[in-house]
């Protein structure tokens, strides 16, 4: 691979917290950390420290008035509009620096791609991808996702695709680029009948001049990791492969593990880890090695989250950790001192086998039905055959 992936950290990330007993609580970023930094995955590693980004990268995917208000919103208090002010999205002090400073990583990770200095790159304090261009939305303030991206087609990227696993469908970043034949994006997440944000059904296919560029995977709840690399495996490869982008984007939230208090899809860690060595493998066949990646959702922020971002931060630097390797002493003693009720695991695994049967063009498994849904809708548009496993 050449030059080291792009690692974005600094603490002041944690500032982006919406306080109280709030899920999107930064302890699950600062737990990764630690936990990367114990287990040697950051070794050697210069973690880069991003800068805010100025109000004219933010207007690349948000309205003026939007900003403004995020900014007045902590001296306004409740009645703000936009979405700010609620129980998903409780307005807290420094909010637009905070945010901004989620955005200027995500930027910075994509410069690092776009200059050469490396091909791959990953913020985990990123993908707040249900931000919209006027208001904020499921814990999101501004579309970190959308903006990187963005930047990167004016910074020599023709294409992007953006494949985002968080168990909620990434309507910001779809609505984003919905009629911009130059973004595929990528959605696998549980049915829109079933959980929030109610959007990313199998119709959704993007705009008039980008039919087909917008696909969505909507999984029925209980879905585990062999019924979802099977959706995954039937859709995704083909058209990356058919796309071509020049940068791959991903939103890897994992509240789509078994024990997320917010979601009911069935996943374990080892698939997560799974699926990142997937997404590398992708990039590095169909676009050209280059992978910016996020963090995104994920809830249960001591058993979960540290250890399957911990993977994907592995992975991305190309230093892939066994599942059955221990959790750090000193990492379960400080968590211990923490939540002294914690009962932790004790590997970097679940001990659950990811695997998959491959896609046949069949109707077996209750998955199979939404398979063939999504590839029937949007396979044509790219000149592939839906009813063609090779495709």
């Amino acid at each position: 691979m050449g030059t080291p992936a792009a690692v974005v950290w600094d603490p002041a990330l944690l500032g982006y917290d919406l306080g109280g007993d709030h899920p999107f609580n930064p302890l699950r970023l600062e737990l990764t950390i630690a936990l990367a930094t114990q287990l040697g995955v950051l070794d050697g590693v210069e973690l880069l420290r991003p800068e805010h980004a100025p109000d004219s990268e933010i207007e690349r995917v948000h309205d003026a008035e939007y900003i403004a208000a995020v900014k007045q919103a902590p001296m306004v208090g409740w009645d703000v509009g936009h979405g700010l002010g609620t129980a998903d999205n409780p307005v807290f002090s420094d909010m637009h620096e905070a945010t901004s400073l989620v955005v200027g990583a995500s930027l910075l990770a994509a410069q690092k791609i776009a200059s050469g200095a490396t091909n791959r790159a990953i913020n985990i304090a990123g993908g707040l991808h249900h931000a919209m261009r006027d208001r904020a939305a499921g814990f999101c303030v501004y579309n970190d996702c959308a903006v990187a991206i963005s930047w990167l087609l004016d910074n020599g990227a023709e294409r992007v695709a953006y494949v985002d696993v968080d168990v909620h469908h990434g309507d910001g970043t779809q609505a984003a680029f919905y009629d911009d034949p130059r973004v595929l994006t990528i959605s696998l997440h549980q049915s829109p009948m079933t959980l929030f944000p109610g959007t990313g059904r199998v119709t959704e296919l993007g705009g008039p001049n980008a039919q087909g560029t917008s696909v969505n995977i909507p999984l029925p709840p209980f879905t585990r990791d062999p019924a979802w690399q099977r959706a995954f495996h039937a859709v995704v490869p083909s058209l990356l492969k058919e796309f071509r982008p020049d940068v791959l984007v991903t939103q890897c939230g994992v509240d789509t593990h078994e024990e997320d208090p917010l979601a009911e899809l069935y996943l374990s860690v080892d698939g997560h880890r799974e699926t990142y060595r997937m997404l590398r493998s992708l990039a590095d066949q169909y676009a050209g090695g280059k992978w910016l990646s996020m963090g995104g959702g994920g809830y249960q922020l001591l058993r979960v989250v540290p250890r399957s971002w911990t993977h994907l931060m592995a992975t991305v630097l190309d230093r892939d950790i066994d599942p059955s390797t221990a959790l750090p002493y000193q990492w379960v003693n400080d968590v211990l001192r923490r939540a002294p009720n914690a009962t932790l695991p004790r590997t970097m695994g679940d001990g659950m086998d990811p695997g998959h049967e491959p896609w046949d063009g069949s109707n077996t498994e209750p998955v199979d039905a939404v398979i063939r849904d999504v590839r029937h809708a949007v396979f044509p548009l790219h000149g592939l055959d839906p009813d063609d496993p090779r495709d």
